[in-house]
């Protein structure tokens, strides 16, 4: 079963959100053991939210090689 990119930007979306909302709530208790734990496993957590978010958009450079390789096609088929 193959999600579409849509639900995984938003899937991503809520992750990096997720895991912000601990990272903010746990930094208030940064001297209790487990909350300093929990803090820098969900930091990471959300860098790989971010990291995944940010691979799910196409770049420009392949945008603009698209858009070029769809005008060349229609140019041809005139």
């Amino acid at each position: 079963m193959e999600f579409d990119t849509e639900l995984k930007r938003e899937a991503a979306k809520i992750g990096m959100t997720a895991t912000l909302g601990v990272t903010v709530a746990t930094s208030l208790f940064m001297k209790n053991k487990t909350a300093k734990r929990a803090h820098v496993i969900a930091g990471a957590a959300f860098c790989g939210f971010a990291l995944w978010h940010t691979f799910l958009y196409d770049s420009k450079k392949n945008k603009t090689k698209e858009v070029k390789r769809i005008e060349e096609n229609t140019e041809e088929q005139k």
